[in-house]
């Protein structure tokens, strides 16, 4: 496997297995979160990452240090969880709106790269994932009843119901929490 320009190895795991069975590095059983609980979930992990990216979690090395050549810095997980809230937001309004939409690729890696995660500011990072996640939480406030079985598909052809959708991506960004942390997610607290 080759790395990218900025010396990562491009995630090419198919992560929806999660949906099916616990997580063994993070501790997360996603087919544990009630479709009640998602917009609450996405804010704790929302906060999770204020900490994270404020310095208020001692993370080896600081925010903005790698911990190897080949791995993101927790400046870089953030900016990448706040990317994910703002592409995930677009396709959760996509599903609701649409009848099975096709959600078009989103190549994190090269995002990564092209808009230089590990130059930016954590400060104005936190900001702009607090703002992403907050809008993020409140438009799965407002999903209701039948809205949780609406359908998408990944260009991959992994599909997705609002629900499954959304303990996908609750999953991506408590991971990423115990990437940079090592804190696992526990029972009483998902977004640990």
């Amino acid at each position: 496997m080759t790395s990218s320009a900025d010396g990562i190895v491009p995630d090419t795991k198919n992560w929806t297995w999660v949906l099916e069975r616990p997580c063994p590095e993070c501790g997360l059983n996603p087919r544990d979160i009630a479709p009640e609980q998602v917009a609450g979930l996405l804010r704790e992990v929302t906060a999770s990452w204020q900490d994270v990216l404020s310095g208020a979690v001692d993370v080896p090395g600081g925010v903005t240090v790698r911990p190897d050549p080949a791995t993101w810095s927790p400046l870089e997980y953030g900016c990448h969880v706040r990317d994910v809230f703002r592409v995930f937001d677009g396709r959760l309004q996509l599903m609701l709106a649409e009848d099975d939409p096709l959600f078009t690729n989103w190549d994190q890696d090269q995002t990564a790269v092209e808009d230089r995660y590990g130059e930016q500011d954590p400060a104005t990072v936190a900001v702009e994932l607090a703002e992403a996640g907050a809008g993020f939480a409140d438009h799965f406030d407002a999903v209701s009843g039948e809205q949780w079985h609406r359908t998408g598909v990944r260009d991959d052809g992994a599909r997705f119901t609002v629900t499954t959708f959304a303990r996908y991506l609750l999953h991506d960004a408590i991971h990423h929490v115990y990437d940079v942390t090592g804190v696992r997610a526990g029972p009483s607290s998902a977004a640990c």
